[in-house]
């Protein structure tokens, strides 16, 4: 008996007792909103760098100006994106995994086998931006919070299909493995 030829866009089905390959199904980033302040940040550092240079009072220089211009925008515009870039989140047919920070990278993982609740919360900010905050729980691990993800609404139900899908496979394939040692 072979595979039902999958509809666009579902992969088909493993073959019993194959092992599935772990395929990603979505890469995503905290919503970039939070940056906006850095953004306006830097163009304010700019304007009033440009306007001030060779325009300072006789004890202070431009390098002085230019000095706490950069450390400005290094402390509160750079530093702010890396640590937005450097947040993700990857789904894949196995497990959600949360990778975190700077200098000590921090990783969680959730297997969607195990199956997890899925909540989801939105404020009113949140509601205009179309974002959300997921809390995926399964009563035995800590519960992972994905933050200020961008449509919040898809990436819920793709969860709850993967968490289904695995379970599903997991069931049909715990039932159709043979029984070792017996004879008959």
């Amino acid at each position: 008996m072979t595979q039902p030829a999958a509809s666009f866009g579902r992969p088909v089905a493993p073959a019993l007792g194959a092992a599935a390959p772990e395929l990603r199904v979505a890469r995503l980033r905290p919503h970039a909103g939070p940056l906006l302040w850095p953004a306006l940040l830097l163009i304010v550092v700019a304007g009033v760098t440009g306007y001030f240079t060779d325009n300072l009072p006789a004890p202070f220089t431009d390098v002085m100006l230019w000095s706490a211009a950069g450390l400005v925008v290094v402390l509160l515009v750079v530093l702010p994106f890396l640590r937005w870039l450097a947040h993700s989140y990857t789904i894949t047919t196995r497990r959600v995994i949360e990778t975190s920070g700077l200098i000590v990278r921090r990783r969680a993982e959730l297997s969607h086998i195990r199956g997890y609740g899925i909540d989801e919360s939105r404020g009113p900010l949140q509601r205009l931006n179309g974002t959300g905050t997921l809390t995926l729980s399964n009563g035995v691990d800590p519960s992972m919070r994905l933050r200020s993800i961008p449509a919040v609404a898809l990436v819920h139900e793709v969860l709850a299909d993967q968490v289904e899908v695995s379970q599903i496979l997991a069931h049909r394939d715990s039932h159709s493995m043979p029984v070792v040692g017996s004879d008959s």
